[in-house]
């Protein structure tokens, strides 16, 4: 992954956390402030019902009927239409009673007892006033009863799912219901299972509101949310994206740059963005650093091209006085011997001499090319023939094939690499060497190939063939006299021509290498024009 994505994830994955964090934060805070205002209409509702119940006449033993006939319901209901209110008269009991009966050092037995005691006072007292069915009224569990009892306040607040009245079979409502305990003033009761002390009694009020309204908006602000938090992650991505693409504008400039630089170009520098920070200083450290390899590059090259001109002068003279004796002297049979290595050794160092310094001349781009139009085919069909008596000594043979492809190049230059490819297949022993010649990307390039069926070369050999000096002894032995600049000459070539040169082979059956050129300015050439 790119240092480029890798800055968007990192900030679009930051901007995600804080956007998560605040929305979580405010939609924590929204229902909180939510459900704090619900139970302060509950307490308001509360007191508005405190000071209605005995206007309201509700009295623990009506029936609904009877209520309905008052018009204490349709009252109640017009006067409380978005509550749930419930009462139940606790009778013979008051707070201070359940107080110490419900106590902690209670026994067990007692106080279960007590708690069995007041659901039957409940249970007969229970009066839906509205907002609630009369088969689903609110019910405490033991354990709240206690903490209603036993708080402060006399009040609690509880969550409850409700059927309301009149609903569909099955419809359950959340409500938030704040139950109080408190004496309050009620009518006299005519019958009951239990005498209950009038003209006060304490009283268990319900009042509930439905948490629905809540819900839906906290619903609607966590779609809100959520749209703007992916709008806002999928702008972030694109804004940051753009941005580390404008921060590292100058980074992937030097970048470009730097892989545009090679030993034949090394007088070029990489551009030097005037932006004050780390990547200014790296293009003048690459430039600092450029600099030096030039000027070693450019000593060892000098060092090369002046050592070559100053060895040829003595081998030049050792060869030709080796020939003179050879020639005008009558050395007996070892001193003749001795001669002839002299003068084969010379030679050798002559060529060896001869291939530094073109190195050295590629190295510096001072290698001098001559381009004209070449047909591929009777381009390779002429070295052919000329290297047909090597190979015929050898016992090889060199045959042609392809098409005939115009291409523009130095016929010079290229005939000293296709024949130096030839010469390393024959001095591997090959016996067919194959020179093809092939279009190639849509008629743009050419590609000619030096195909032989020798041993082959282990791969792992493969990538450093093109270095300078180095040999495979398996396959081309030191005593053919070569010195492993070949490959490494005929690859400087191939560059200045701006093509490529690469080996396919395998142990066992041959190998290929392939040329591959670009076709360069070609004229059309008529019928005529071909010879």
């Amino acid at each position: 992954m790119t240092l480029r994505w890798r800055l968007t994830l990192l900030y679009t994955a930051l901007l995600a956390f804080l956007l998560g964090l605040v929305a979580v934060a405010a939609l924590v805070l929204m229902n909180r402030n939510l459900i704090g205002t619900l139970d302060a209409t509950l307490g308001d509702e509360y007191r508005a019902v405190e000071k209605l119940i005995g206007q309201l006449a509700l009295t623990s033993m009506k029936t609904g009927a009877e209520r309905d006939a008052e018009g204490v319901i349709p009252r109640a209901r017009y006067l409380f239409p978005n509550d749930a209110i419930q009462i139940e008269n606790l009778g013979v009991y008051d707070r201070q009673t359940l107080i110490d009966g419900l106590a902690a050092n209670q026994p067990g037995a007692r106080r279960a007892a007590l708690i069995q005691g007041v659901r039957t006072i409940q249970k007969y007292s229970r009066t839906t006033v509205t907002g609630i069915s009369d088969q689903h009224p609110f019910i405490l569990t033991d354990d709240e009863l206690v903490n209603l009892v036993q708080s402060p306040g006399g009040r609690i607040i509880v969550n409850r799912t409700v059927k309301p009245p009149y609903s569909k079979a099955g419809t359950l409502v959340p409500y938030r219901v704040l139950v109080t305990i408190g004496e309050m003033q009620l009518e006299p009761v005519s019958a009951a299972p239990i005498d209950l002390k009038p003209p006060s009694s304490y009283v268990i009020s319900y009042v509930g509101r439905s948490l629905q309204p809540i819900q839906q908006t906290m619903t609607s602000l966590q779609r809100v949310f959520l749209l703007l938090f992916l709008s806002g992650l999928l702008l972030s991505g694109v804004g940051a994206y753009f941005l580390a693409g404008q921060a590292l504008r100058p980074l992937r400039q030097v970048r470009q740059a730097a892989e545009g630089i090679s030993g034949q170009n090394l007088g070029e520098r990489v551009p030097e963005p005037q932006t004050g920070d780390e990547v200014q200083a790296l293009a003048a450290s690459l430039n600092a650093m450029l600099g030096r390899l030039e000027a070693s590059f450019e000593a060892q090259r000098r060092f090369t091209s002046d050592a070559s001109h100053e060895l040829r002068t003595p081998v030049t003279a050792i060869q030709g006085h080796a020939s003179y004796l050879l020639r005008r002297t009558n050395p007996s049979g070892q001193q003749a011997e001795s001669l002839r290595i002299i003068q084969s050794e010379s030679e050798r160092l002559t060529n060896l001499i001869a291939s530094l310094l073109q190195l050295a001349r590629s190295d510096s781009g001072a290698l001098q090319m001559t381009l004209q139009p070449i047909f591929s085919l009777m381009f390779l069909t002429d070295v052919a023939r000329e290297l047909e008596p090597l190979a015929t000594a050898q016992d090889s043979t060199l045959t042609t094939s392809g098409q005939d492809v115009p291409f523009e190049g130095d016929p010079d230059r290229l005939r000293q690499v296709i024949i130096n490819l030839v010469g390393n297949a024959l001095k591997a022993g090959a016996k067919t060497v194959t020179l093809a010649s092939t279009p190639q990307e849509g008629g743009q390039e050419v590609r000619l190939s030096v195909c032989d069926d020798g041993p082959g070369i282990p791969p792992e050999h493969l990538e450093r063939l093109f270095d300078r000096f180095y040999r495979v002894e398996d396959s081309r032995s030191r005593d053919q006299g070569g010195a492993g600049l070949g490959l490494s000459i005929a690859k400087g070539i191939v560059d200045a021509h701006h093509g490529r040169i690469w080996l396919e082979s395998e142990p066992g059956t041959g190998t290929t290498v392939h040329v591959q050129l670009p076709i360069g300015n070609i004229p059309e050439f008529d019928d005529e024009d071909v010879p």
